[in-house]
């Protein structure tokens, strides 16, 4: 009886799961389609880069595009010593082959070139385009790193950064990746950093470079630094040393607001300790708002964010929906004096699954400059409001609840 009893638990089990599954195809499927007949190319908001000084170390900060890729490409032209670039996703376009030509460029001059792309992101990029001559050094982030990558946690996660590093005197880092959409129709956050800050993300690309780069490729240099500048850290997570920062930095910074806590983000998928330190901050009487996309490029993604829209706005969280293009940064500014800006989404795949880097920056002129570019999102939002999302349809309210579970996918 009871061996019969567990065959019929994990049957029902497996009925759920195929259940969710199918469902989430369908999902895919219906938005897939909505999206081809309902296309129209828009342009995103244009807005020059701003910049500010924060202790000897130059930031710019870039909400569009096709101004961050002139400045990346200008200073790989200016390169002498040597090119680090890692970007989550390359494309095969417009955008994608100025970059490499510009780094074949840079290797012509006898530049020292190291690249890393994440080899799932790029399944669907020709196998050609990213290829290239020797002497340039390519890491391609391999799909899979063992048969078991759910047990052995230390061969998770895909590497998600995107880091430009020229001669050691100019880094960028942010939430673009290559190619020419998100050139002129994504809204995204990237920091240009001048000074020597840019050992922060020299070391982020060395030390992943000289961890994963197997015999055939070179050592990078590992020069440690005389400046400890406490103003600009790179928190860093690595799955192959289960060290997950970028967490801790987000929870560190909500438990300390006092006034405001302004978040954007691409997908905004909290845990409970998030979670529960932004509604502990929203009920101490703090400004705590999220930006985040009407409609993302990944339909499960927001339906699973959906499923915390009552809680959050229950309990006092301004949820603010970008319309019109994708919103694609990730960025949280705390009391107009603490920034951070980086590669991490607030979802369990970054928080604690792949390779990211956020900058931390504590800095009132810099955090002014980013609740500025906050507001200026906010013309481009409709503000959700709690009566209007419980006048929703059972449909909707039926697929959250089956679809919630796959958070620990997202």
């Amino acid at each position: 009886m009871l061996r019969r009893g567990r065959r019929i638990a994990v049957g029902v089990a497996g009925a759920g799961v195929a259940g969710q599954l199918t469902l989430a195809a369908g999902v895919v499927a219906a938005d897939a389609l909505r999206k081809r007949r309902d296309h129209v190319d828009r342009d995103a908001p244009v807005q020059d880069p701003l910049s500010t000084t924060v202790q000897g170390s130059r930031v710019t900060t870039y909400t569009y595009g096709q101004y961050l890729y002139d400045d990346m490409i200008a200073a790989i032209d200016e390169a002498e010593d040597f090119v680090y670039l890692a970007s989550y996703i390359w494309k095969a376009d417009e955008v994608g082959r100025a970059f490499k030509e510009a780094v074949l460029r840079a290797a012509d001059r006898g530049v020292l070139v190291c690249l890393v792309f994440d080899g799932f992101a790029n399944l669907v990029v020709p196998r050609d385009f990213l290829k290239f001559p020797e002497g340039v050094h390519v890491l391609r982030f391999p799909v899979l790193r063992t048969a078991l990558p759910l047990i052995d946690v230390r061969a998770s996660g895909r590497d998600h950064r995107k880091i430009l590093v020229v001669d050691g005197r100019v880094g960028f880092v942010g939430g673009y990746n290559i190619g020419s959409l998100y050139a002129t129709s994504w809204r995204d956050t990237h920091v240009r950093v001048e000074g020597t800050s840019v050992w922060e993300l020299q070391n982020a690309f060395t030390d992943f470079w000289n961890r994963h780069k197997g015999r055939r490729r070179p050592d990078l240099p590992d020069s440690g630094t005389l400046d400890w500048n406490a103003h600009i850290r790179a928190a860093r997570n690595e799955p192959s040393r289960v060290v997950y920062p970028v967490r801790a930095l987000y929870l560190e910074a909500i438990d300390r607001a006092v006034h405001r806590i302004w978040i954007t983000q691409g997908y905004f998928i909290p845990d409970r300790e998030i979670l529960h330190g932004l509604l502990t901050a929203a009920s101490r009487g703090v400004d705590v708002r999220v930006v985040m996309p009407q409609a993302s490029n990944h339909v499960l993604a927001d339906i699973v964010a959906q499923s915390y829209f009552a809680t959050l706005l229950e309990g006092g969280v301004r949820l603010h929906l970008y319309h019109d293009v994708m919103v694609h940064a990730k960025t949280m500014t705390v009391d107009g004096r603490w920034a951070t800006i980086g590669t991490a989404n607030v979802d369990r795949l970054s928080m604690q699954g792949n390779y990211e880097i956020n900058l931390e920056i504590v800095d009132p002129e810099q955090a002014e400059h980013m609740e500025r570019i906050f507001r200026s999102d906010l013309e481009h939002c409709h503000e959700l409001t709690l009566q209007e999302w419980e006048e929703r349809g059972r449909g909707t309210r039926l697929v959250e609840r089956v679809l919630q579970p796959l958070q620990v996918l997202l």
